[in-house]
């Protein structure tokens, strides 16, 4: 049984067609590091984890194939069902001998689902909404997608965090957390389980459970556009998978595009690998001693006002006054939390500075890439949504991996977090002066 068409707002299935697609993303590429900072990972291994998008830097490769075969509709729900089935072997993993291993092979999967999974999600995105509807809705599909970052890396890894501390060690001297290990006996056999694997198993668990309910969710309410009602079996001479590509990289200004898209976001590539090991190491270490409960905290409280309203209002402005007006600002306010960084590494001081600055980067984010994504939209041409996007944002995924596999060696060459984020607050100015030569004007 399936919602009458008529009834299903876009705004809703637009919102959480985009959670669906940010969780998956946020548990691979953020929880994952907070998880392997807590069980005590060097920052060195931590940055090297930054592969674990090279399926999203891949996607491109596949994704005429989603254009070409079967429903993107079918292909969403496909890959939701499996996501959720790979959540439940994650809780397992995280409590089995070898936990990091076990734990990052099976990262790897998601992630190559989930990257199959975004490559439907944006082209029915733009096969099912108009121009004027993409450049509306763009405010809430980034908002969703960051709340999406919120509840995995706010609320479920506080849950895990918060599990965890209740078999705290009291009385430590230092600021470093020390855990009791949690002892039960199964089939004659005395096991030991670290409290933070059982609190991870649980979040994981949970996001396994989010999953299953997106996917009934998208079973009843996602609609059926016109132009995706008849599978497509065979590849036709309009839309070989060659012409996909063809097309793709003889489109006007195509060099300053990609690089525009590769490197604009160094700079947050560069603080957004480090941030969380940051704010976790102890003061002894340059960071701020942020406990995992604590990190939780810190992406989903106030923070989520901030988002909601950058996330809203960049959509709105530039729907109503165009890209080409708001480009520029809105990417010197989503570049310039950087700087932020370095003085709460130059200062230390307490949490709540970086409650203030994580509001402050939630917005400004918000309001970026908002005029980012409706860039990125105008990359495609109608008969090619899924390929031409899957190809915009496998250069964009690659221009996060690349500096993000060297931030934990960069961040000990250049001695420490403060350097480091001065580094990051300078990296950014490449892929600004990028805009000076991309195609901005909006399409008649």
């Amino acid at each position: 049984m399936v919602a009458p068409e008529k009834k299903r707002n876009p705004g809703l299935w637009v919102s959480i067609l985009y959670f669906a697609e940010g969780f998956p993303y946020t548990v691979v590429n953020l929880m994952s590091v907070i998880f392997l900072k807590g069980l005590g990972a060097s920052n060195e291994l931590i940055g090297l984890t930054s592969l674990l998008s090279f399926p999203w830097v891949l996607k491109g490769l596949w994704g005429p194939i989603v254009d070409l075969y079967s429903t993107k509709r079918q292909w969403i729900l496909n890959t939701e069902i499996i996501c959720a089935c790979l959540f439940f072997l994650l809780a397992l993993g995280v409590l089995m001998p070898q936990t990091l291993v076990i734990s990052l092979v099976i990262f790897t999967m998601i992630a190559f689902v989930s990257a199959t999974h975004d490559i439907a999600i944006d082209g029915f995105y733009l096969n099912s909404l108009n121009k004027d509807q993409q450049a509306l809705f763009v405010g809430v599909r980034n908002t969703a997608y960051r709340g999406a970052v919120i509840a995995g890396s706010g609320l479920l890894v506080f849950l895990a965090g918060s599990l965890a501390e209740q078999y705290l060690i009291p009385g430590n001297p230092t600021d470093a957390k020390v855990y009791k290990d949690i002892s039960f006996s199964l089939l004659g056999s005395s096991f030991n389980i670290h409290p933070l694997e059982l609190g991870w198993a649980t979040a994981f668990g949970i996001g396994g459970i989010i999953f299953i309910m997106i996917y009934l969710f998208q079973q009843w309410y996602l609609p059926y556009p016109k132009s995706h009602a008849v599978a497509s079996e065979e590849p036709t001479q309009k839309t070989s998978f060659f012409e996909a590509f063809r097309t793709y990289f003889t489109q006007y200004k195509i060099g300053w595009i990609v690089t525009y898209v590769l490197i604009f976001r160094l700079g947050d590539a560069l603080t957004f690998k480090m941030a969380p090991p940051f704010l976790m190491d102890t003061i002894q270490k340059g960071g701020l001693a942020v406990s995992t409960a604590e990190m939780g905290l810190l992406s989903g409280t106030i923070g989520v006002i901030f988002l909601l309203i950058g996330g809203l209002l960049g959509g709105y402005l530039i729907a109503k006054q165009g890209l080409k007006k708001w480009m520029w600002p809105t990417a010197i306010l989503q570049n310039s939390t950087n700087v932020l960084y370095w003085l709460l590494a130059m200062y230390q001081p307490s949490i709540i500075w970086a409650y203030a600055v994580n509001s402050i980067e939630q917005f400004t984010y918000g309001l970026g890439v908002a005029a980012y994504t409706v860039f990125l939209m105008r990359t495609v041409r109608p008969e090619y949504e899924a390929s031409h996007y899957a190809i915009t944002t496998a250069f964009m995924a690659a221009g996060v991996l690349i500096p993000g596999v060297f931030s934990g060696y960069l961040q000990t060459w250049l001695g420490g977090y403060q350097h480091y984020f001065l580094f990051s607050s300078l990296a950014v100015i490449p892929g600004m002066l990028t805009i000076f030569f991309l195609p901005l004007e909006d399409p008649k």
